[in-house]
């Protein structure tokens, strides 16, 4: 029974969680109540926690993290100097004539403020705000809209520069490290959170095209559910104010990292400027509103190292407890291998998506059965863009989808949550064949990264 322990904590957790309880305290105090059950039941060494300030410090001076708020800085100024609101209307008046064209616009503008803000219930909810009552208006059908919306929110978790992402890729690299060192490679082989934003490119555009052709042939069985919305013109000047300012500052961002000129770190300065400056432009942008701004970053990035520092306490008790070596012999036991392991992987943090927000995921669970995996020979961009994948599957699907929770807090009580519920069954299915896609054709997310890297 004691060797079991680890996995009890591991359960506590998510029972507290499930509880409402805050996420990094529940992290870092089950953990310390159990090793302190443990240090007094003589069963735990208590010179595991010395290596806590250590990580804490580690923690701390990690430069690739600062491109955390930076990128939520990014984003927050984006979203206060209402682009959304001018992107959807620029796209709804190049696709409105068109059958279904408005869930078009809606994927398109979704894409992009994925890639600006990164972060899942921000675009939700924008969407959800803006899109979500014109769809309807336009005669709609209610789960269609209501599912579209959900999923183009999501792909924040996907197209970089994706706040998962950043933590993921940081994680990976740890985990690469410490797998390498475990067999005896001692001169380890880098993976960078740049080499998870380029692995995630194709992956990402495959989900956009997929959404589209969806939306496009349900228009052509169904026009009645996703009719044209009235033909406008539109200028080039109004696309030019609406659509060149956002996607050239996303293209100097990823860009400069896909040229190899910036870091992921460097581009999130880049952005953070950027925004703010086309935010000045716009005249969107005072000195209260930056305030609101700045204010909104620090509570979002307190709230992630906070978690990320529950987390490092953990999984030292988690090691501690001998947890890692339980999981890595229930892996190699396992018939089937290396696949089996990645399997029950993939099914158990698909699971726990319905529970934890992906930042717990990526500071509690990836830790512990990344080095494995990594171990027995996984490529770590394709394994990260797995993990991205899988959770944003995880977001999606009912009952407990983080994203249908944001869209049902905006929109209208005419619209029942059964609807919600049905429109993103096809947009759950389109993600599990994406996932299927990179799974038997691992060169979809490790074939970029291989060439720019050659």
């Amino acid at each position: 029974m004691i060797e079991y322990i680890s996995l009890f904590m591991f359960l506590a957790v998510c029972l507290l969680l499930m509880l409402g309880y805050p996420v990094a305290f529940t992290l870092a105090g089950t953990a310390l109540a159990f090793a302190a059950g443990g240090i007094l039941t003589g069963i735990f060494d208590p010179s595991f926690l010395a290596a806590l300030p250590g990580r804490m410090f580690g923690t701390i001076g990690n430069t690739t993290l600062i491109a955390v708020p930076l990128f939520i800085l990014m984003g927050v100024i984006l979203e206060k100097s209402r682009v959304a609101e001018e992107l959807l209307g620029t796209m709804a008046k190049l696709f409105g004539g068109l059958r279904g064209g408005l869930g078009v616009s809606v994927i398109l503008v979704g894409m992009l403020l994925a890639a600006s803000t990164g972060i899942v219930g921000a675009t939700v909810v924008t969407m959800g705000l803006l899109s979500l009552p014109s769809m309807l208006r336009t005669g709609y059908s209610p789960s269609l809209a209501a599912g579209t919306i959900c999923a183009t929110g999501t792909l924040g978790q996907i197209i970089p520069p994706s706040i998962a992402l950043v933590l993921l890729g940081d994680i990976l690299s740890n985990a690469y490290q410490q797998a390498q060192l475990s067999m005896n490679i001692f001169a380890p082989k880098t993976v960078s959170v740049g080499d998870l934003f380029i692995g995630a490119l194709l992956p990402g555009m495959l989900l956009v095209a997929l959404y589209i052709l969806y939306i496009l042939v349900y228009a052509a069985l169904k026009p009645e559910a996703a009719p044209a919305a009235s033909a406008e013109r539109v200028s080039a000047a109004e696309i030019f104010k609406g659509l060149l300012p956002p996607l050239a500052l996303i293209l100097v961002v990823l860009g400069s990292i896909l040229a190899g000129a910036a870091t992921p770190t460097e581009a999130s300065g880049i952005g953070a400027l950027g925004a703010l400056l086309l935010a000045i432009a716009k005249g969107q942008m005072d000195l209260p509103r930056l305030r609101e701004a700045v204010i909104n970053t620090m509570e979002v990035t307190c709230m992630v190292f906070m978690i990320l520092i529950g987390a490092a306490v953990f999984s030292l008790v988690f090691r501690g407890f001998g947890g890692e070596e339980l999981i890595q012999q229930f892996f190699f036991d396992l018939p089937g291998g290396v696949v089996s392991a990645t399997l029950v992987v993939m099914l158990v943090i698909f699971l726990l998506g319905f529970i934890l927000d992906f930042i717990e995921i990526t500071f509690v669970v990836v830790p512990i059965v990344g080095p494995i995996l990594l171990a027995m020979g996984v490529d770590p961009v394709w394994l990260g863009i797995m993990i991205a994948l899988n959770l944003q599957t995880s977001f999606l699907t009912p009952p407990f989808g983080f994203a249908l929770f944001y869209l049902r807090g905006v929109a209208p009580d005419s619209l029942p949550t059964s609807a919600i519920y049905r429109g993103v069954i096809p947009f759950i299915i389109i993600q599990l064949l994406a996932m299927a896609a990179v799974w038997f054709w691992p060169a979809m997310a490790t074939g970029l990264p291989a060439l720019l890297k050659n």
